[in-house]
């Protein structure tokens, strides 16, 4: 079964063909940015009951000539893989005779140094075919921690945080993104809808994903989108009182503030959903635990 973090891997690419030029600038090869990208099918099934798809196949169209590519996600190693990579490649040229490019997103650096190797195909003494794909991993992408950056290239932004989910940087680079995205003007709001589905699947079922669903649970009034709605309901859901109070936490970390053993006990058994969205809510400006416990109206912490 293919996994939503899978998809945004290289839907990502969809959204926004030209960072792909970009991208690859960090991988040492320097592809000119596209004049004109369009999507082609991903079924390169033939005729006979074998059905083959690649994840994401654009016609790439710069000043420089046009190439095909195609972006496979990869989590992990395959022996069969390379095989798949090279029916694809050979079918495309075949089918389109333009050349073809194969880049592979991995946010595990274990699969990008497997799929970074060069596949040789064939006999020992006579390989016949020789495969060399693109490999964008977690170390072939910055950290992108501020919001001004974040907000100058914001599909960048989103790949290096499904890159970076697994890590303690995951968290600067999401409060990065939802400031970004917070800036975002009204006739934005169907781009930055996409943006926030984008980046919720691509960190999957990883904590990282809690510490999102907050962010963007948290003041969205600047657009009204059906996903910042779901976003919110999710929240405020009954039974995501341990996931809220884990992202606190995390959130807190994150900011420095101080927790002691005992706010840590109270925040982790408050089983309320409500009062857990308002610390965080809180928690995204306070400077001390009594901030974030403060009673509506007064100071210091509430009974």
């Amino acid at each position: 079964m293919v996994s939503s973090s899978h998809e945004a891997l290289h839907r990502i690419f969809q959204q926004e063909p030209g960072l792909f030029a970009r991208v690859t600038r960090n991988l040492g090869v320097a592809f000119p940015p596209p004049v004109s990208a369009s999507e082609l099918s991903t079924d390169l099934t033939e005729t006979r009951p074998l059905e083959r798809r690649v994840d994401t196949l654009l016609r790439m169209d710069t000043e420089d000539g046009s190439f095909v590519l195609a972006v496979e996600s990869q989590s992990k190693p395959s022996r069969h893989k390379p095989a798949s990579w090279a029916y694809y490649l050979s079918h495309v040229y075949a089918k389109y005779r333009v050349p073809p490019v194969l880049l592979v997103v991995c946010p595990d650096r274990k699969a990008a140094a497997w799929a970074a190797q060069q596949f040789d195909i064939g006999p020992r003494q006579w390989p016949s075919l020789t495969l060399r794909p693109l490999v964008l991993g977690p170390d072939d992408l910055p950290v992108i921690d501020s919001p001004d950056e974040a907000a100058r290239d914001i599909p960048l932004t989103i790949l290096s945080a499904a890159l970076h989910r697994c890590e303690p940087e995951a968290d600067a680079i999401l409060n990065a993104l939802a400031k970004a995205l917070k800036g975002l003007s009204a006739d934005d709001e169907n781009t930055a809808g996409t943006f926030i589905e984008l980046m919720e699947q691509g960190l999957g079922m990883t904590p990282a994903a809690d510490l999102w669903r907050h962010l963007m649970a948290v003041d969205l009034s600047f657009f009204q989108s059906q996903t910042a709605q779901q976003l919110r309901a999710e929240g405020r859901a009954e039974g995501r009182a341990e996931g809220e109070a884990k992202a606190l936490l995390r959130l807190l970390g994150h900011r420095s503030v101080e927790v002691s053993e005992e706010d840590r006990e109270r925040i982790a058994g408050c089983g309320d959903p409500d009062v857990l969205d308002l610390w965080f809510t809180r928690a995204l400006t306070a400077t001390s635990t009594a901030e974030i416990f403060a009673p509506a109206g007064g100071a210091g912490t509430a009974d």
